[in-house]
């Protein structure tokens, strides 16, 4: 796995997790949401497991988030890693 990729799913791990906090949610509550196990949502919440785009619709559901919002957020984050990493 290249640097791109590594840096990708931290971003969408760290949003997840950013996101689940700030409504208040714990990592069970919205494995309950999107009918998945506790230990996935923190496989992603740290970048260990990449979830597929039907799952991140899912999990966006779950987070009351459109999925353009979260990628339109993602983004901007990986930009800013990008930008950090090139100064």
């Amino acid at each position: 796995m290249n640097d791109h990729s590594l840096i990708i799913k931290q971003v969408i791990g760290k949003t997840i997790k950013a996101t689940r906090i700030k409504q208040g949610l714990s990592q069970e509550d919205l494995a309950g949401l999107c009918q998945v196990d506790r230990s996935y949502i923190s496989l992603v919440e740290v970048g260990k497991n990449e979830p597929s785009v039907s799952k991140i619709f899912e999990l966006c559901q779950g987070l009351k988030i459109s999925p353009s919002a979260f990628f339109k957020i993602v983004e901007a984050e990986y930009e800013k890693l990008k930008q950090n990493h090139n100064d």
